[in-house]
């Protein structure tokens, strides 16, 4: 019996994508790229050891991202949401002259699109019915 997805599932993979980009960087100073490029900072276990898990998050939102959507997939995802964007802009609700605003935006549509990587087999199969095998299901 294969397990449910719901929209709970859904927003549980957002939140870890938004915590993981946000984590990483945004424009508000409090991420670990700002942490690590602070003047004064020096190399230390905590700065390595953070650095080490959000490769590790990275990683895995990435390649199950990659391997579900696909470069075509993602290519689509991309121009949907600069579509988005585009759509905020020509209705004056961001500004290209606000950069900030800009990154908070993208950095949303980067989790979005994450997320959506990672969900994207449950979707798929509640949509059209069809299961994705990876490698090594065959079993």
């Amino acid at each position: 019996m294969a397990q449910q997805f719901g929209m709970g599932d859904f927003l549980g993979r957002l939140l870890f994508a938004l915590i993981l980009v946000f984590a990483s960087y945004n424009p508000s100073g409090y991420s670990w790229l700002s942490w690590a490029t602070a003047e004064g900072t020096t190399f230390n276990p905590y700065l390595a050891l953070s650095a080490v898990v959000l490769v590790i998050g990275w990683v895995i939102y990435l390649r199950a991202t990659f391997v579900s959507l696909g470069v075509i997939g993602i290519s689509l995802g991309a121009a949907l949401f600069g579509c988005l964007v585009w759509l905020l802009i020509d209705l004056g609700w961001i500004t290209l002259e606000s950069t900030d605003a800009m990154a908070w935006v993208g950095l949303i549509l980067m989790s979005f699109l994450l997320a959506l990587g990672m969900s994207w087999s449950h979707i798929r199969r509640k949509l059209s019915g069809q299961y994705d095998l990876a490698e090594g299901d065959e079993d």
